[in-house]
């Protein structure tokens, strides 16, 4: 499969519920070695988006966004925070040794890593003593939303033109990332938080997984007949898995939070 290409408009269609499980998982970092001007990395800035909210925290910071999506880098550099540096880069392979970083933050985005707990060890050991490892991922892959997705990926039509593996990587249940931020020498804090998200507009569902878990299917299909085709079938289902209410459609979005300290 190949990377997904990136919408930053899309995705920024629900900032302000993409940014919320970020704010709360910042409440439980604590002060960082260098404050109040420490050194921060952004692994996965998407559209800058949550780069903007560490420049909130740490005003003074020399942050850096690190991304694969050009695009999103574009956004980000334009109207995310522009006061911080970008780098094009890939997470799975990106070294932060050199940064000497006194936090390293990734807002929803380890989950398209494969491996993505192996990656913890070593940004543990680029941290400064004290340091902090700070990240949230979906949890809600058994979701309708995601396994509608994935049952109709597999079906023989849908499977003919995707392939089997067009969907993303996927987590961990806090456990895990709680014993890997152990043994990586760090005091962890993990948990766990469910969000009830009114969605309004028609199909809002469908509107919100084309930001994220969308991605590669529309990647692969491209523009045209298909794309909507696919987009129709999987919206009937997103419908009668998520009914409008009358306020509108409550969608339940679960979120898993990890927060490490470098010991001293």
């Amino acid at each position: 499969m190949t990377d997904p290409v990136w919408d930053p408009e899309q995705y920024l269609r629900f900032a302000d519920e993409r940014t919320r499980p970020l704010r709360d998982l910042l409440a439980r970092v604590p002060a960082l070695p260098h404050e109040p001007a420490p050194t921060v990395l952004d692994i996965g800035c998407g559209p800058g988006n949550s780069t903007a909210v560490l420049r909130e925290r740490w005003p003074a910071a020399r942050i850096t966004g690190i991304d694969n999506s050009a695009e999103m880098l574009a956004a980000a550099r334009a109207e995310g925070e522009p006061g911080s540096d970008y780098l094009l880069a890939d997470a799975a392979d990106y070294d932060p040794a050199p940064a000497a970083p006194d936090a390293i933050v990734s807002n929803a985005t380890l989950q398209w890593i494969p491996g993505h707990v192996e990656l913890l060890p070593r940004w543990a050991g680029a941290l400064e003593p004290g340091g902090v490892i700070a990240f949230q991922v979906p949890g809600n892959f058994g979701s309708p939303s995601h396994t509608a997705l994935a049952e109709l990926r597999r079906s023989p039509r849908w499977r003919a033109v995707l392939g089997a593996d067009a969907t993303r990587s996927g987590v961990h249940e806090p456990g895990a990332y709680l014993d890997a931020l152990a043994g990586a020498g760090c005091s962890a804090d993990v948990w766990e938080t469910t969000y009830s998200t009114l969605l309004t507009g028609p199909d809002p569902v469908l509107e919100w997984v084309k930001g994220t878990a969308l991605r590669p299917v529309l990647t692969r299909l491209g523009d045209g007949a298909e794309r909507e085709a696919f987009l129709a079938e999987y919206g009937a289902l997103l419908r009668e898995a998520y009914p409008a209410g009358p306020h509108g459609t409550v969608f339940p979005f679960r979120r898993i939070f990890a927060v490490g300290v470098k010991e001293l």
